[in-house]
């Protein structure tokens, strides 16, 4: 199937990068790929799903958010609304008909609250190392009181990064924006197919996010797979395999 990429603008102008690879008309749903934080729709989880849905004949839609690979914008600029509303433009825009929202790391929490908005759109939901509320939950937590009270001070602090991609910058107004999305204090209204996989040994977020996420969707259809030996990235060959199969059975049920 032959690859289409673009830009599309954000509603302040600035270009979100897409590629989109249209699947045969069956009737099944499409795909639709969240990043993480920080990272981008070059990565391995993307491009995997990429040729994953080329090879079986499934529209697919992978993007970068505003701040993020190859669209414009600056990072410490940017909050989850930002990313979640990227998420509601390429989905409403770019895409037709029911879609499968796979999200990794943030992008499942990203992926979630655009199901929410969206759920004639939204036909089920996967995924991976799910960080839902991981700002409030796992960020503020780790940071400590003198790292803290300076991001109080000045607006951010920059903290290490164990991928190799330089010192990030977390803004208080990324903490305090994300407030207004956070999942897990409640019932999560989505009645699709959910499938979510987790490595035990994730030392970024741990499995226990999912499981309350799992927890909280109020649909039945909720499925969590713990990958004991498994990190973060989840990106060897066994655990794409396990992103193949979780992606088939919700294409099967949506």
């Amino acid at each position: 199937m032959t690859e289409e990429t673009g830009t599309i603008l954000a509603a302040d102008g600035t270009p979100v990068a897409w590629h989109r690879r249209a699947g045969r008309s069956d009737g099944r749903p499409g795909l639709v790929f969240c990043g993480g934080f920080r990272s981008s729709m070059a990565g391995e989880k993307a491009t995997f799903l990429d040729g994953f849905a080329a090879d079986r004949g499934l529209d697919v839609l992978r993007f970068d958010y505003r701040g993020h690979g190859a669209s414009g914008g600056t990072f410490a600029d940017l909050t989850l609304g930002d990313w979640i509303a990227d998420a509601l433009l390429v989905l409403d825009r770019l895409t037709d008909g029911p879609q499968i929202l796979v999200g990794s790391s943030m992008g499942a929490w990203v992926a979630t609250c655009a199901a929410m908005v969206r759920p004639g759109r939204a036909a089920g939901l996967v995924g991976i190392a799910s960080a839902p509320d991981f700002t409030e939950d796992l960020m503020l937590p780790a940071l400590g009181e003198m790292d803290l009270a300076r991001m109080r001070r000045d607006g951010f602090v920059d903290r290490p990064s164990a991928y190799g991609d330089g010192p990030y910058r977390i803004t208080w107004r990324l903490i305090r924006e994300a407030r207004s999305h956070l999942l897990l204090r409640g019932p999560v209204p989505f009645a699709g197919p959910v499938r979510l996989l987790h490595g035990m040994a994730d030392p970024d977020v741990p499995w226990r996010q999912s499981l309350r996420l799992a927890e909280a969707l109020t649909g039945p259809n909720v499925r969590l797979t713990l990958v004991k030996d498994g990190d973060h990235r989840l990106s060897r060959p066994q655990d794409l395999a396990l992103l193949g199969q979780a992606v088939m059975e919700v294409v099967a049920v949506a």
